[in-house]
């Protein structure tokens, strides 16, 4: 596996953008040039609608987990998917507990409340802006009503595919034991006590010599797969429902577990889950059904571009590429120049507004930024003289945790056209607020 180091990067992206003198030759610069297409308003996207939609996954991905821009394009994408090309469902980098109550309430279930709002009203895990915004309310508000003119069983959903908020998708699943079978629910309550009582000090009691739970909540899944006819006379969703939150409890304890070793097993875990997830969805959905994922950049575009792969580290692309086959899956980024984002100064902090600095000479966003002051899209698949993008060009990525100070420390070297089949770059955008 070839190593990445970032200055080795940047020195040879700046030395094949060429002089003058050069100029003969493609470079990096001249071939997204050339890609570029103007991103004006919805119809512009026309070509990239045309290039998604026959996958079975289109991965939308950003450069950041708050941005109000990533998300508006996203969902202008997911829209024009649904409607103009069937797609069945949505899964976002969100809690599965949570979000299935927006689920419930696109897809119109009985007790699924007044409004998105109300509901996004509920979200409390930190970061909460990431899920309870306005666009994604928005979003949610379309889906409901598109929703009305479709049979119940072929109404688009909306999903969560993360492994955190365990607890609430523990309790989520008791309740719906309690209803069906309490003597079921009990035995589920006793396998997942004990790790539940730890909360959020599981990692430091395995360290300090308390045994993993791993088996009990194995237990629990088989149980629930076990006693699935408690639920035949229910809509099939509540036994999904119920088996997915057994498995988030399940994948939640082994991704805290694999924390405390070095390595890349933790990470794996979670990403593991994520495409777990979109399978478990599109297997619901049954034969031919098609889904859009939301998650960052880091999750959608093939690990295998980027230094990732040295470290031993999978995600959506790379896996839902392996098991699908590449035409199955559009995979499309999204970055930005400059603007404000919304992060952490730390893991739980408040929320702030943080400038985000003009991107780094010689990186991706240096480049797309020198071909104009509008927003532009690229689509890499099918296209030919692409050779000057297979160089490892760096690429930003801010968490949800940022420090602008330290950010050349976020630029990932990336084989553009092997990480992503499309990418939407909009030079300066804004900081993503919550409801």
């Amino acid at each position: 596996m070839v190593r990445f180091c970032l200055l080795c990067v940047l020195s040879a992206v700046a030395a094949s953008c060429g002089s003058p003198a050069e100029a003969a030759e493609p470079s990096p610069l001249s071939v997204l040039a050339e890609l570029a297409t103007p991103l004006g308003g919805e119809d512009d996207l026309d070509p990239l609608i045309d290039s998604a939609r026959n996958a079975r996954l289109v991965l939308l991905g950003e450069a950041s987990h708050g941005t109000t821009e990533f998300y508006a394009w996203r969902s202008v994408i997911t829209r024009r998917l649904v409607s103009e090309a069937g797609f069945d469902f949505v899964a976002v980098e969100g809690d599965w507990a949570s979000i299935f109550l927006l689920n419930r309430y696109v897809k119109a279930l009985p007790g699924a409340g007044d409004s998105a709002a109300s509901i996004m009203a509920t979200f409390s895990r930190w970061p909460v802006w990431m899920w309870a915004n306005r666009e994604v309310l928005e979003l949610a508000e379309w889906l409901r009503e598109h929703n009305t003119a479709l049979e119940p069983e072929e109404r688009v959903g909306f999903y969560g595919m993360d492994l955190y908020g365990e607890d609430q998708a523990a309790a989520k699943l008791l309740s719906r034991l309690s209803g069906l079978d309490p003597t079921l629910a009990t035995a589920v309550r006793e396998a997942v006590q004990g790790f539940m009582e730890h909360g959020e000090n599981y990692t430091m009691a395995l360290a300090m010599g308390a045994p993993s739970c791993e088996e009990e909540l194995l237990r629990v899944v088989r149980l629930l797969e076990e006693n699935a006819d408690i639920f035949s006379d229910r809509d099939p969703i509540d036994y999904m429902a119920a088996l997915q939150s057994a498995v988030v409890v399940l994948n939640a304890e082994r991704h805290r577990r694999a924390g405390l070793v070095s390595g890349p097993q933790s990470w794996n875990y979670r990403a593991e889950h994520f495409w777990e997830t979109c399978r478990m969805l599109l297997d619901y959905y049954g034969p031919g059904s098609r889904g859009v994922i939301w998650a960052h950049n880091t999750h959608v575009g093939d690990a295998r571009a980027t230094p990732m792969a040295h470290h031993g580290q999978v995600n959506i692309g790379q896996l839902a590429r392996q098991d699908l086959g590449r035409t199955e899956v559009f995979s499309v980024g999204f970055g930005t120049h400059r603007g404000t984002v919304s992060a952490g100064s730390a893991w739980g902090s408040p929320r702030h507004r943080m400038e985000v600095p003009p991107g780094v000479s010689g990186s991706l966003e240096d480049m797309m930024n020198s071909i104009g002051e509008a927003a532009v899209f690229f689509i890499f698949r099918g296209r030919t003289g692409l050779d000057p993008l297979f160089t490892p060009i760096p690429h930003r990525a801010i968490g949800v945790v940022y420090n602008p100070a330290s950010e050349h420390r976020n630029y990932v070297p990336t084989v553009l056209p092997e990480r992503y089949d499309a990418f939407v770059f909009i030079p300066e955008t804004t900081a993503l607020l919550p409801l």
